[in-house]
């Protein structure tokens, strides 16, 4: 395994999109996202359309954070920002013919919980007003264990989100302080406890590998710790390293974080804990229980990934609201600007507030349902315009990650560590323009 890891440990995306965003060629204006927005509703919208919601504030910095955030300690910024988010999301409507049927909403950040419960109830419940709901919606958000009270959790509960996600990262007080990232397990187990006891039915938990001074010991005290408490999901990221991007991340050096092959170990140690507490390997670093939604849609199938990461929904209208937000109509994607105060002066202006945008070629979409079947279900199947992809699946075959049979490309189970590998094979835009370094995190 070693071997592999040094052998395949490349620069590399989480494809949660296709393009990436670094390969966006911004073919993309306002009155061209206006039609691909109308013509996605008209064929997408009897079905449900998923909602993004991107709330930016935290009152400190993480340092190991690679999100789109605002630090303050201000919060009379809550009222201002969700009123430029209902700006925003009127300028969606004016362009829809009828009533959005909404599937799926998610709040992300930021820290959703910065802003009080009761702006929140107001942001959602003014959103709600204007839509229809499907039978079985699934509305979810992420919230900070040292500042989700319990009033976040009943108002957002009276509005519908049965599902909620914790960001845990360590428990371990070195690997906390170095990267400003503070919470106790007591904290942990009484939020979980309250949502239990209102009654959210899947409790997702991030954990995240190769941080700084984490070590074997300390990240099993901690998965023991997290699973004792049974969530229904748990996520376990890999530490992505760019402070070219995120200064923050230059608190720390290089030298204090695992090398490549002692990172894979602490995946491999937290992946042995998982599946002996009867936690099933989802996909790429999701691990889900046997009665969570999300096992059941990678058992029957229907597994979806998209900008928001692994969801039990595959809709095809995604709208995203708020600074850095992407939305995608399935046949193009656009990136809302992602200074605050930028994207509320375009908003107030009257305009989508896109900075970055891209259509999909046919090429593009076929290639995006092939990388789409990698990440979700471990397989897809190629003709005979993929002769250059089989090439390239040589080395994989040789080290038996995956096996082709006829035109069916099947991962195995040795293979799903690489899987970002894998789907590189497929990436025309990736081998265009071999990005030079410092653009992507590393696949190990």
């Amino acid at each position: 395994m070693n071997k592999l890891i040094e052998k395949y440990n490349v620069a590399a995306p989480r494809y949660t999109s296709y393009p990436t965003v670094p390969y966006w060629d911004n073919n993309l204006n306002e009155e061209k996202w206006i039609n691909h927005i109308k013509n996605a509703f008209i064929k997408h919208n009897e079905k449900g359309i998923s909602l993004y919601i991107h709330l930016p504030y935290c009152e400190s910095l993480c340092t190991y954070c690679a999100c789109n955030t605002r630090i303050t300690v201000n919060h009379k910024v809550e009222l201002p920002y969700i009123e430029t988010l209902l700006k925003e999301w009127q300028l969606y409507l004016v362009q829809f013919p009828n009533k959005p049927l909404i599937k799926e909403i998610h709040l992300g950040g930021g820290t959703p919980t910065f802003f009080s419960s009761e702006n929140l109830s107001y942001l959602l419940k003014s959103i709600l007003s204007t839509v229809d709901v499907c039978s079985k919606p699934d509305f979810s958000f992420e919230g900070h264990p040292s500042n989700t009270k319990k009033e976040h959790l009943q108002a957002l509960y009276n509005l519908g989100f049965k599902r909620v996600s914790f960001g845990i990262q360590d428990f371990d007080e070195k690997v906390q302080d170095t990267i400003n990232r503070y919470q106790s397990f007591e904290e942990v187990e009484k939020v979980m406890d309250d949502a239990r006891e209102i009654g959210y039915t899947s409790i997702n938990v991030d954990l995240v590998y190769g941080l700084p001074y984490q070590t074997i010991n300390s990240i099993k005290n901690t998965i023991t710790k997290i699973i004792s408490l049974h969530p229904e999901r748990i996520a376990f990221y890999s530490y992505a390293h760019v402070p070219w991007l995120k200064p923050g991340q230059r608190k720390y050096e290089e030298k204090d974080l695992p090398t490549n092959t002692y990172k894979r170990n602490l995946y491999e140690a937290g992946k042995e804990l998982f599946i002996n507490a009867g936690y099933s390997d989802i996909g790429m670093d999701h691990f889900a229980l046997k009665n969570d939604a999300l096992f059941t849609a990678f058992n029957n199938g229907s597994l979806h990934r998209n900008f928001m990461g692994y969801t039990t929904n595959t809709t095809k209208l995604l709208i995203g609201l708020g600074c850095s937000s992407i939305s995608d109509s399935w046949d193009a994607f656009a990136q809302n600007i992602k200074s605050v105060e930028e994207y509320q002066k375009s908003v107030e202006q009257g305009h989508f507030p896109i900075f970055k945008g891209h259509s999909l070629s046919e090429e593009d979409l076929a290639i995006r349902q092939h990388i789409l079947n990698l990440m979700c279900k471990h397989q897809t199947f190629i003709d005979s315009n993929y002769t250059d992809v089989k090439d390239k699946f040589i080395e994989f075959i040789k080290d038996d990650l995956l096996e082709v049979i006829d035109n069916k490309i099947q991962i195995k189970e040795a293979g799903k560590p690489f899987l970002r590998n894998i789907c590189l094979a497929f990436d025309k835009q990736y081998w265009k323009n071999v990005p030079k370094e410092n653009t992507f995190s590393t696949t190990a």
